[in-house]
């Protein structure tokens, strides 16, 4: 088990090797980016979960790296980028600090086979790349052979938290990959039906 790391919960799922933007505004945050910045170290972000009236944490987040700075303010807000780093299991929370500490174990992917693994990962690359195309979805920073490409293709997914949240989870590269083809898969007839509705009515093929 690991010492405490410092806890940024929000609705969102952030994949390792992937980046984000966020504005750090509430007074704790600030006070916790600011030692992540003075100390060089990374944060967790986990995402929050509404259960009725009230809010919990999901069971497993990612650690955050700050890679760089992109805005201060004059009165102590910042607009940061970060990279999502290693997956962990959330095993204790602590809140003796103003923000949220926690106590987690990495969650290592399992070892695949990497013959399977290459084909997948190309198939992958493939169908995102054509509902990319059908959705006008920008193309992930990434080649077919990405060792990491499934985080690449979840993060830009327009899909809900919890289909997020579940890749998150998932402990192998190759249960990721099968599970976004599959989803390609069921995808790819609607869009395509979609948009030869569109160009259907549109007179002349132009797609909106």
């Amino acid at each position: 088990m690991s010492d405490l790391i410092p806890l940024f919960p929000l609705e969102l799922v952030l994949f390792p090797d992937t980046p984000f933007p966020l504005h750090i505004f509430e007074p704790r945050y600030k006070e916790m980016i600011g030692e992540c910045l003075k100390n060089k170290t990374e944060f967790g972000i986990v995402r929050t979960i509404a259960e009725g009236d009230s809010v919990r944490l999901a069971d497993v987040g990612c650690t955050a790296e700050i890679f760089h700075v992109l805005k201060t303010y004059p009165d102590g807000r910042m607009d940061i980028f970060v990279q999502g780093r290693k997956r962990f299991e959330l095993i204790a929370v602590n809140e003796e600090r103003s923000f949220l500490q926690g106590r987690f174990n990495f969650a290592p992917d399992e070892a695949g086979d990497e013959k399977l693994l290459a084909e997948l990962r190309a198939k992958a690359f493939q169908m995102n790349s054509d509902v990319s195309l059908l959705m006008e979805l920008p193309k992930p920073p990434v080649e077919p052979t990405d060792v990491n490409i499934s985080y690449h293709l979840s993060a830009i997914l327009p899909v809900d938290l919890d289909f997020k949240q579940a890749l998150l989870e998932m402990r192998s590269e190759e249960q990721r990959l099968r599970t976004l083809i599959d989803y390609y898969y069921k995808v790819l007839p609607k869009l395509k039906k979609i948009v030869a509705g569109r160009v259907k009515t549109g007179g002349e093929g132009y797609v909106n």
